[in-house]
C-alpha cells in the first residue's frame, strides 16, 4: 500500500514539474517594469472574476475571467501580444495554457499578479 502511495506521489510531482517547464516555453513571466513597458501596445486582460475586477484593476485592462475565456476568444487577436494577470499568477497560467492550445504565441503574465502591482489602478 505504501509503495503505491509513493508511486502516485512521484507521478504527481513529475507531471507538475513537466507542466511547469513546458509552460515556460510559451509563457513569459514579466517583472512589473517589463510588464509596464509593453502592456499599452498589447491586449491587457484581467482574468479574475468581475467582482474582483471592480474592486480594482490595472488601468486599461479588459476583464475576461478565465472561466469565460474559451467562450470569449473571439475578443482576442492572435497577431497582438496578450498580457495576462490575475490576483497571484495561477489563473493567468491556466489562461495562458488555453491560449497556447488555441494558437496564440505572444503570451505574457505579470509576475506575482495584481497583488504585487504598484502602478495605476482603477476602481469602479
Amino acid at each position: 500500500m505504501l509503495t503505491i502511495l509513493i508511486f502516485v506521489l512521484v507521478i504527481l510531482i513529475a507531471v507538475t514539474v513537466f507542466r511547469f517547464f513546458k509552460q515556460r516555453t510559451y509563457l513569459k513571466t514579466l517583472t512589473e517594469d517589463q510588464f509596464r513597458e509593453g502592456y499599452r501596445k498589447a491586449q491587457l486582460i484581467d482574468v479574475r472574476e468581475p467582482q474582483e475586477f471592480e474592486k480594482g484593476h490595472i488601468l486599461g485592462a479588459r476583464n475576461i475571467p478565465v472561466t469565460q475565456l474559451k467562450q470569449r476568444l473571439v475578443e482576442l487577436r492572435k497577431d497582438k501580444p496578450v498580457y495576462l494577470y490575475c490576483q497571484s499568477g495561477s489563473r493567468s497560467g491556466r489562461a495562458a495554457q488555453l491560449l497556447h492550445k488555441k494558437g496564440y504565441e505572444d503570451i505574457n503574465q505579470l509576475q506575482g499578479g495584481f497583488k504585487k502591482w504598484t502602478g495605476k489602478v482603477k476602481k469602479k
